[in-house]
């Protein structure tokens, strides 16, 4: 069951993890390995470099973010990600529609998991 959960939840953050990415590289200039890094320091255990780097490069096709190739202390240039104004205006509109969805499904959620109350008298047929 374990892999299917994974499986899942991997599926249900793959839209997600534009956004996420958006707002760690905001925060500062950042490489591919940190970014992975990041995001599992906040509990996304399931994506790796390799699922990071392929959206790096969508998202600078996109004129979300830049790179830069800088000197490294440990080994070859790094190559940093920061953000642009349109990157800005997108993890922007990414938290309001992020609080959107937030709101009603948790509406829907406590709506739906709370006990039925009965209305008086009234029997219900099957």
């Amino acid at each position: 069951m374990k892999g299917v959960r994974d499986l899942s939840t991997t599926q249900m953050l793959k839209g997600i993890l534009d956004g996420c990415l958006l707002a760690i590289i905001k925060n500062k200039e950042v490489y591919g390995y940190e970014l992975a890094e990041k995001l599992e320091s906040y509990g996304f255990h399931s994506f790796s470099e390799g699922t990071i780097y392929p959206l790096l490069m969508r998202m600078q096709k996109e004129e979300l973010i830049t790179s830069t190739l800088k000197k490294s202390t440990a080994g070859p240039k790094r190559k940093y990600y920061s953000l642009t104004s349109k990157g800005e205006a997108e993890l922007e509109n990414f938290i309001e529609r992020w609080n959107y969805l937030q709101t009603n499904v948790n509406r829907v959620l406590h709506y739906e998991s709370e006990p039925k109350q009965s209305k008086g008298d009234e029997k219900i047929e099957s």
